[in-house]
């Protein structure tokens, strides 16, 4: 569907939920959930973030916060219940601080967290990421990516997905002409969020980084609580798609 800067799907009947890709990814990683939360009685809502899948690269400096927003009025959509993925909960936990009457509770995929400062070990892949781009292996670069994010149960299948989603992103952030982007987002409030229910995974396999970030939120969120999966790396719904949508079925009708 048509939006100026975001592409987007629109499917389904009932509450309106809203599905916030990783940065590794783009909307495509929420296939393996989108019939499923359909027949749950769910209409959903995927965009590409600018710079991935099928929206074009940002001209200038820009809010994936307030693209958010922007995209929901256009949609008439008053209130809704957000899922993240990695840097799509980041996303999600902006937009519940900005915005918390609009949102009816958050499902966080191993989340980032706005204002968080990476450790050493996600910075030193920054780093090598990095190099590799700046080396002009774009092909290595992806191999690192899907190696990093994906856990041990992401089959040749999920790997491949990820590998094409990837590429597609450096292919389209790399042609775009660079611009200083705006500030990160101030750290996380989370007296702004107040009661909005909230589930936060984490995956034994990902970094500390965000392990440590949904192991937080349930000491700073009245309504939150903590499900570490034992087998899961960085991006659990790729990587057990159909336990993942068990679980976000399960919230969606029942976030209390």
């Amino acid at each position: 569907m048509s939006h100026p800067y975001l592409s987007h799907d629109v499917a389904g009947e009932g509450p309106a939920v809203l599905l916030l890709h990783s940065s590794v990814c783009d909307r495509r990683m929420w296939d393996p959930q989108w019939r499923v939360l359909i027949d749950a009685g769910f209409r959903l809502i995927r965009p590409d973030f600018r710079g991935h899948g099928d929206s074009a690269a940002p001209l200038g400096p820009h809010s994936d916060a307030e693209d958010i927003r922007d995209l929901l009025d256009e949609l008439t959509v008053d209130r809704v219940a957000v899922v993240g993925s990695s840097f799509g909960g980041r996303v999600a936990l902006e937009f519940a601080a900005r915005w918390p009457e609009r949102v009816a509770s958050l499902a966080l995929l191993c989340a980032g967290a706005p204002g968080h400062r990476p450790s050493p070990s996600l910075a030193a892949f920054d780093d090598k990421e990095d190099q590799l781009i700046e080396a002009d292996d774009i092909a290595g670069a992806v191999e690192l990516n899907v190696s990093t994010w994906l856990g041990p149960d992401a089959d040749g299948n999920t790997r491949a997905m990820v590998r094409l989603m990837q590429r597609r992103a450096f292919d389209v952030q790399l042609a775009a002409e660079e611009f200083d982007a705006l500030p990160p987002p101030e750290p996380l409030r989370p007296a702004r969020i107040g009661a909005i229910p909230v589930l936060a995974v984490s995956g034994a396999h990902d970094f500390a980084d965000f392990r440590e970030i949904a192991a937080s939120l349930p000491h700073q969120l009245p309504n939150a609580r903590h499900l570490e999966l034992p087998w899961a790396g960085h991006l659990p719904s790729l990587e057990r798609p159909a336990e993942v949508a068990d679980l976000l079925v399960g919230f969606l009708r029942n976030p209390l």
